[in-house]
């Protein structure tokens, strides 16, 4: 059930920058707020035209010393405030919803000259300088007339009002609101780097675990063995060599091991032979029959082949433990500047990418460097799970 729509909640939704009320002869209290944030033009752009003035002069002569550079970039910062300051006055006065900018990531920026070339190429800032330089002319002229018209033309003044704050609107829109393609691709590298490193984490963590648990339990059983071996060579020899015999069998099983984790970090097969034949050896482990086709005209970058041959391999081992299937295929290939894989089973379907799933994952690893994962699995089968990945030249 909605809450009823109060007298204030509807005042709020006209005051939005596109459900503006329309302009009437009379005064009524957006008309106020409008005739208020003109006649503030004047002294907000004075401070701003102020600023620029001093950023541009000071920093154009000491740019021949040290602390030129340095001192334009702490400026573009302090523009970054003054467009918040205008931001605020525009929403409370004009009804203007401009969303605020991503902040600099200068904390993360690396080394001191990172920081500051991050600081002098921010757009944010440098869009906040040409804002404040063009508004001292627009201020004195809103003022002038606004205030003219409050004594000699009142009676038109709501429209004259309206339309000097839709100028207003538009500059503030133009240049104080975040770029959205901008924004939106600095939001999905922060969500990607995320990601990565959490992937990087687990992986580091089940490396350790399979070593603590695999390969160094059994290192340690092996010099335990070999050393109550040579503790009983003289005095029974034939229980020293069943011992040896033994431990012998647990080095091929601690090899073995190494091996696994060796092609679980990354095959030896994928780096000698390619994509190919990886995926041809991956997919002779599986369950199910496989037919593989790979038709690509080179090999990937390293980091994308890796990627490609690990999302192969995870698809088929879920194929193999939860699908039911009787036979499966991947078809590997180049379209233009993409990687694609497509790995389809006759099993009994149902996979999706919900629930914490290892779909979830997969897509996230792909998604973490502007790839895609497409799942199509209806009930009952057939499932066809499609990737792409960017294609990179291989550097040898």
């Amino acid at each position: 059930m909605t809450a009823p729509t109060t007298a204030a909640d509807r005042a709020d939704r006209a005051d939005g920058p596109d459900r503006l009320p329309p302009a009437r002869f009379a005064l009524d209290a957006h008309t106020w707020k409008e005739i208020a944030h003109l006649l503030l033009n004047l002294p907000a752009s004075l401070l701003g035209f102020t600023y620029v003035f001093t950023v541009v002069f000071v920093s154009g002569v000491l740019t021949l010393t040290v602390i030129g550079l340095p001192l334009l970039a702490v400026c573009l910062l302090g523009a970054r405030q003054l467009g918040k300051l205008e931001r605020i006055r525009s929403r409370a006065l004009l009804g203007v919803r401009v969303e605020e900018p991503t902040p600099l990531p200068i904390a993360r920026g690396g080394g001191p000259m990172q920081r500051l070339w991050l600081a002098l190429k921010d757009p944010v800032g440098w869009r906040t300088l040409l804002y404040d330089l063009i508004r001292l002319p627009w201020g004195i002229l809103t003022f002038t007339l606004v205030l003219t018209s409050l004594f000699v033309l009142w009676p038109v003044l709501p429209f004259i009002t309206r339309g000097l704050a839709n100028v207003d609107r538009a500059m503030v829109r133009g240049l104080l609101s975040p770029s959205d393609e901008l924004e939106r691709r600095i939001a999905e590298l922060e969500s990607d780097r995320g990601i990565v490193v959490d992937t990087a984490a687990a992986d580091l963590r089940r490396i350790e675990r399979d070593l603590h648990d695999g390969a160094q339990a059994r290192l340690v059983n092996l010099a335990m063995g070999l050393g109550l071996a040579k503790e009983k060579l003289l005095e029974d020899p034939d229980t020293a060599a069943a011992m040896v015999a033994e431990a012998h069998g647990e080095v091929k099983l601690a090899l073995q091991e190494l091996r696994d984790l060796a092609r679980g970090i990354h095959p030896a097969v994928l780096t000698d032979r390619g994509l190919d034949a990886a995926l041809s050896s991956v997919a002779s482990r599986c369950t199910v029959p496989v037919k593989v086709t790979a038709d690509l005209p080179a090999r990937p970058a390293a980091a994308i082949e890796g990627i490609a041959y690990f999302t192969v391999s995870e698809l088929l081992q879920n194929i193999s433990k939860h699908s039911g299937a009787r036979s499966a295929s991947v078809d590997v290939w180049r379209s233009d500047d993409r990687l694609l894989i497509q790995v389809r089973d006759d099993g009994r379907g149902g996979a999706s990418l919900e629930g914490g799933s290892g779909m979830r994952g997969l897509a996230e690893r792909l998604g973490a460097v502007d790839g895609l994962f497409v799942v199509d699995s209806p009930a009952g089968g057939p499932t066809v799970v499609t990737a792409e990945l960017p294609w990179r030249d291989r550097q040898e």
